[in-house]
């Protein structure tokens, strides 16, 4: 039964990576029902913050595409200084496909009575873990092995400004952004068929491969207007490309390069750090899960089972940054303040709404189940 739990468990998370697990909408006068159903929604993912407006079907509204209401919320905070939307939890979304990795492999271990077996299975799953990480992260063209939704995320949050000096051209009934991708498709098909076959991995997906292009224009163009000594080349590795993409957001709206390049280097060296630290969490419970029942041991399951906590608090923290660093470039001076956690608040003549999304459901579903699982297998420890 505790092994049945842990593997439900592991399913879970699995959908909970890629589902919203929390939103956020502003209403306001300005922003009507009638043309903005659910207001200025956005859906937070593990691995980045997606559009929550749909496409408006009615009579007397013609759209051809969804708005995009991360751009628009960007636009609306930026007025009162608030950094954008992208400029947080980098390192969370970063490093999301991996920790949720390093959470399954846990649980699997947990479901695991032989400790012989348990630390067999708990090596090897690590070990591909670091591999992964260590990669995407520091490896040459480590961003191809992050997942599409992230890198779609980092290519949407730029408002899709990258791609080749012009602006794509737009097909009937293609938005601009699958416009640019449709045309960077092309390119990559015809770069392949003059000096050969591209990446294994850039053709099994063209989309994430043409968002990673975008990107690489994106960041050669910046690189042009640095100075000669402090201009790099292209290297397509996560750390690179995290580096790059947060100085270029905080700069989206407010751009004083003496106040944003200390974050960038606080960043960098921090997200240095990261890999290091979650091998050592790794050989740790390696270490611990050779005696079951120990503290160690116990974290296998434990951990996974605290997901909803670690989240809120991740969350309110990242909120509570954005309401006490505003820029002092915005538009208007508003004093310091806690953005909504959960539940209606107001901020000037917003209505705002932070609730949570199906995917924070499945956490506390998994949550239950793990509990389950650890009173079951203290019960068997007991007997």
């Amino acid at each position: 039964m505790v092994a049945l739990l842990s593997l439900t468990a592991i399913g879970l998370l699995a959908a909970i990576y890629f589902t919203p697990i929390w939103w956020v909408s502003l209403t306001a006068p300005n922003y009507p029902p009638e043309a903005f159903p659910d207001g200025v929604r956005i859906h937070f993912h593990m691995n980045g913050v997606f559009n929550g407006c749909k496409k408006v079907e009615k009579a007397e509204i013609k759209e051809e595409e969804a708005l995009d209401c991360v751009h628009e919320m960007d636009t609306i905070n930026h007025y009162v200084g608030m950094y954008p939307i992208a400029a947080g939890g980098v390192l969370e979304k970063t490093f999301s496909p991996f920790l949720v990795a390093m959470l399954g492999v846990m649980l699997l271990g947990f479901a695991i009575n032989r400790p012989g077996t348990r630390v067999a299975v708990l090596g090897v799953g690590f070990a591909v873990i670091c591999g992964w990480m260590f990669l995407t992260y520091y490896g040459p063209g480590g961003l191809r092995w992050q997942t599409a939704g992230f890198v779609r995320a980092l290519v949407t949050s730029l408002d899709q400004e990258a791609g080749k000096g012009e602006e794509p051209r737009q097909e009937a009934g293609l938005s601009p952004g699958e416009a640019l991708i449709a045309q960077l498709k092309a390119e990559l098909a015809k770069d392949a068929g003059e000096s050969g076959p591209v990446a294994t991995a850039d053709r099994e997906t063209p989309e994430k491969a043409a968002l990673i292009e975008s990107l690489r224009v994106s960041f050669e163009r910046d690189q042009q207007r640095q100075d000669a000594a402090e201009r790099q080349d292209w290297t397509g590795s996560g750390s690179q490309v995290m580096a790059w993409h947060y100085g270029k957001s905080l700069g989206r709206y407010f751009n004083n390069p003496a106040e944003i390049r200390p974050m960038v280097a606080t960043l960098s060296a921090v997200g240095q750090a990261v890999p290091w630290v979650l091998l050592g969490a790794m050989l740790l419970l390696l270490w611990g899960a050779r005696r079951t029942g120990g503290p160690l041991y116990w974290l296998l399951v434990l951990v996974p089972m605290a997901l909803p906590v670690f989240f809120l608090i991740d969350y309110s923290a990242w909120l509570w940054w954005y309401g006490h660093n505003l820029n002092a470039m915005g538009a208007f001076t508003v004093k310091p303040f806690m953005p909504t956690v959960f539940g209606d608040g107001k901020v000037a003549q917003f209505a705002t709404h932070s609730y949570p999304s199906w995917g924070f459901g499945l956490m506390l579903l998994a949550s239950v189940l793990l509990g389950l699982a650890a009173l079951l297998r203290r019960r068997q420890l007991q007997e």
